[in-house]
C-alpha cells in the first residue's frame, strides 16, 4: 500500500507549509518523519539524525521565511527532512546517486542551502559571517544555525561563538542535543549539555527588570546590572553559553512541535538580546522501524525492507579495509603494551570500537576534535607510547597545522592510520580522500605509505608499529578488499622498498595505491596488443624507491604513475626524483595519472573512478597516448569531471 501522506501531499516549499493549521503540525511531522523512512528504505544514507530533527525542522521553516532568513545545517547529515521541505522530496529517493540529490547542503543545489557543509563545527562561524555581512548592509533577515552537541566538542564552535558573543550581532543558534554524534557523545562538554537546564523562562521577571532599569540614571542602571549577574551567580548558576555572550533559552523538547513554534516566536521577535542559544533535547534515530536498540542510533544504513525492517548487507568474500586494520592493530597491540589507539568521534567507522573490546583502557575517544587528536597523540610519544590515529583521509586536513609542528617537526614517532584515501562514492567530495599525500609527503621526516591490497594492510599496520624514530602515515580506500589472502601477521616492510609485481620491457605502470588492480589489468590489455608490461607497487610515496625508480626508467620507453590522490602527490615526487636523476632527458615518455583539478560529483565509486580517468581504460589510453606522442595536460583531466 502507498504511503499516505495527506498534509504533506500539500507542502512543496515553506511557503505552503505556512499554511497548515498549527494543530495540524503534530500530524504534518509523522507524516514526514514517514516519508523519511520511506524514502530512506529505498536509498539508504544518513538516516538517524534526520529522523530526530523531524519536529524542529517542521518549526524553524514555520517561524522563519527561509530562504530570506539563512538555515545552516551544521555537518548536514540531518537534512534529509529540511530537503523534503523545500522542494526536493520528487528526488529524495535518489539522495546520494550520480544522478540525484547530495547527502548534505549544498549551495548550488538549492536558496534553502545556504552554506555547503559535510564536515562538523562550521555553522556558527558561517552564520556569524552572514550576520555581519547583513549588518553591514543594513539588512534586517534572521540568520540561524542548527549545531549537534557531538559537533560542540570541536574547538571551531566555540571560537565562533566567543568572537559572536562579544560582537553582540543578532544571530541564533539552535544546539540540537540528542546526546551524541555518529557515536555516543564524550567528553565533558556533552556531560555538561546533559544536565544543563533553564536558568529562568525566555522574557522572565529579570529580564523585565533589566529593560526597567535603564529607565534610571547610569549609576543606577551599573548597579542593578551588578546585582543581576551577583544574583544570578548564587540563585540560578548560569550557563557557559552565557559566559560566551549568548542569551541562553532551554532546554525544550525537541519532538514537542506545540512547544517549539512558539518559544521560536518569541526568540524570532527578540530584537535587542543580541545572539540567542536555543537548547533543544532530541532523539536521534526517533521513530526508526528495526525495533531494536542500536549504539549510534542507525547514523548511516544501507536499504531496508519497509515491511519487516531488514536492513539489506552485501555479501563478500573479501573483509573490508577497516576491519583488517582493526584486527591487524590488535595483534600488534597484543605483542606490545605501549601501542595507544585514538580516534576522533569515529570508533566504529574507523575500526577502534573493535580495538576498545580488546584494550578499553588503551583507547581514546577524544571527540570531533582532530586538532586535539593529533597534539593528545604527540604527546603520548613524548612518553615513550605508540599512538595510532585512525582518521579519515577528509578530517585529517582538519589538523593539519597540529601535524607539521607538533609532530613533523619534533619527529615524534605517531602513525597516522588514513581511513577512507582516495574517493568515497556516495558520500561525494566533502568526504574524499584526495589531499592527503600532497599535504603529507612534502613534510621533513614523514613517512607515507599506501596499501595496495588487504594483505599489503596489515604489513604497513606491522610498518608503522615498528617505526619509532619518527612520524608516519599509511593510507588505505574504502571498502571491501580484492579478496588476496591475509598473512597470519604482519613483517615490517623495507622503508622505502617497492615491488615488482609483473615483469616486461617495453611499458612500466608504477602504483601507488590500491589502483594496482586496474593496473594489473590494463597490463593484460596491453599484453594482448603485443605491448610488454611492467607492473610494479610503489608503497612508499615518501622516501621513494629510487633503485626502483631507475631500473623502471632505464629499461621501458614508457613510465605511467597512477593513484588514488590529488596533483602534488605522489607523480609529483616521481617527477623531481627522476629529474633530479637525469633520468628525462634519455627518452622517456612519463605520465602521472591523478584525481582531476575539480572536485568529483557524488555517485557509486564506479562511477567516480570513471569520471576521474582512473579505471583500466583509461590506462591504456594513457599508455598509447604516451607511445604515439599526444599530449595530455591537466586541462585535459579537468574536463572528465
Amino acid at each position: 500500500m502507498p504511503l499516505q501522506t495527506p498534509l504533506l501531499d500539500q507542502v512543496n516549499n515553506p511557503m505552503d507549509l505556512k499554511k497548515i493549521k498549527p494543530e495540524q503540525l503534530p500530524q504534518l511531522c509523522d507524516e514526514l518523519r514517514a516519508e523519511v523512512i520511506d524514502a530512506a528504505a529505498e536509498s539508504g544514507g544518513h538516516f538517524g539524525a534526520g529522523l530526530g530533527v523531524v519536529e524542529l525542522t517542521v518549526a524553524l521553516h514555520y517561524v522563519f521565511d527561509t530562504p530570506h532568513d539563512r538555515l545552516i545545517w551544521d555537518v548536514s547529515h540531518q537534512a534529509y527532512p529540511h530537503k523534503i521541505l523545500t522542494n526536493r522530496r520528487d528526488r529524495i529517493r535518489k539522495i546520494r546517486q550520480s544522478d540525484g540529490l547530495y547527502g548534505f547542503t549544498k549551495r548550488s543545489e538549492s536558496e534553502f542551502d545556504p552554506f555547503g557543509t559535510g564536515h562538523s563545527s562550521t555553522s556558527i562561524s558561517a552564520a556569524y559571517g552572514m550576520a555581519k555581512a547583513r549588518d553591514l548592509t543594513g539588512g534586517d533577515n534572521h540568520i540561524i544555525s542548527v549545531i549537534g552537541d557531538g559537533a560542540m566538542s570541536a574547538g571551531l564552535a566555540y571560537e565562533a561563538m566567543n568572537n559572536a558573543g562579544a560582537d553582540k550581532s543578532r544571530m541564533i543558534v539552535v544546539l540540537n542535543d540528542n546526546g551524541m554524534s555518529i557515536s555516543p557523545g564524550v567528553g565533558a562538554l556533552t556531560n555538561y549539555l546533559s544536565r544543563l537546564v533553564s536558568s529562568r523562562p525566555f522574557l522572565s521577571l529579570r529580564d523585565i527588570a533589566k529593560q526597567l532599569s535603564k529607565k534610571f540614571p547610569e549609576p543606577i542602571q551599573v548597579a542593578a546590572a551588578r546585582a543581576d549577574e551577583f544574583a544570578r551567580g548564587m540563585v540560578f548558576g548560569g550557563t557557559l553559553f552565557e559566559e560566551l555572550g549568548f542569551y541562553y533559552v532551554g532546554p525544550v523538547d525537541g519532538h514537542d512541535i506545540d512547544t517549539l513554534v512558539p518559544i521560536l516566536q518569541n526568540v524570532r521577535d527578540a530584537e535587542k538580546l543580541g545572539p540567542i542559544l536555543v537548547h533543544v533535547v532530541t532523539e536521534k534515530g526517533k521513530g526508526n522501524p528495526f525495533g531494536k536498540d542500536h549504539k549510534e542510533k542507525y547514523h548511516a544504513i544501507g536499504k531496508f525492507d519497509k515491511k519487516t525492517g531488514e536492513i539489506a548487507t552485501s555479501i563478500s568474500n573479501a573483509p573490508s579495509y577497516t576491519r583488517v586494520f582493526a584486527k591487524s592493530l590488535i595483534k600488534e597491540a597484543e605483542k606490545d603494551d605501549k601501542i595507544v589507539a585514538i580516534t576522533a568521534a569515529m570508533p566504529s567507522g574507523t575500526g577502534i570500537d573493535k580495538f576498545e573490546e580488546h584494550f578499553p583502557d588503551r583507547t581514546f575517544d577524544v571527540g570531533i576534535a582532530e586538532q586535539h587528536a593529533v597534539t593528545f597523540a604527540a604527546g603520548m610519544a613524548t612518553e615513550g607510547y605508540k599512538p595510532f590515529i585512525a582518521i579519515y583521509s577528509t578530517f585529517l586536513q582538519r589538523a593539519y597545522d597540529q601535524i607539521v609542528h607538533d609532530v613533523a617537526l619534533q619527529n615524534l614517532p605517531v602513525r597516522f592510520a588514513i581511513d577512507r584515501a582516495g574517493l568515497v562514492g556516495n558520500d561525494g567530495a566533502t568526504h574524499a580522500g584526495s589531499f592527503d599525500v600532497a599535504y603529507l609527503a612534502c613534510l621533513p621526516n614523514m613517512v607515507v605509505m599506501a596499501a595496495a591490497d588487504e594483505a599489503e594492510l596489515v604489513h604497513m599496520v606491522a610498518t608503522a608499529s615498528a617505526i619509532d624514530d619518527g612520524p608516519c602515515a599509511f593510507r588505505y580506500p574504502r571498502g571491501e578488499g580484492v579478496g588476496v589472502e591475509l598473512p597470519d601477521v604482519g613483517v615490517p616492510l623495507e622503508i622505502g622498498k617497492g615491488r615488482i609485481i609483473r615483469e616486461g620491457n617495453k611499458v612500466a605502470l608504477l602504483s601507488f595505491g590500491s589502483r594496482l588492480q586496474e593496473c594489473l589489468r590494463a597490463a593484460d590489455e596491453l599484453e594482448a596488443q603485443g605491448l610488454s608490461t611492467t607492473v610494479a607497487d610503489a608503497r612508499f610515496a615518501k622516501p621513494l624507491d629510487t633503485e626502483l625508480l631507475k631500473q623502471l626508467a632505464m629499461n621501458h620507453e614508457v613510465l605511467i604513475t597512477v593513484e588514488e590522490g590529488s596533483i602534488g602527490g605522489f607523480g609529483t615526487q616521481v617527477l623531481h626524483a627522476l629529474a633530479a636523476s637525469n633520468l628525462l632527458s634519455k627518452g622517456l615518455r612519463v605520465r602521472p595519472m591523478f584525481l582531476p583539478d575539480n572536485f568529483v560529483i557524488h555517485g557509486s565509486m564506479d562511477e567516480q573512478y570513471q569520471i576521474a580517468g582512473l579505471q583500466t581504460e583509461h590506462i591504456v589510453a594513457e599508455v598509447f597516448a604516451a607511445l604515439n606522442g599526444e599530449a595530455k595536460t591537466i586541462i585535459d583531466q579537468k574536463t572528465r569531471a
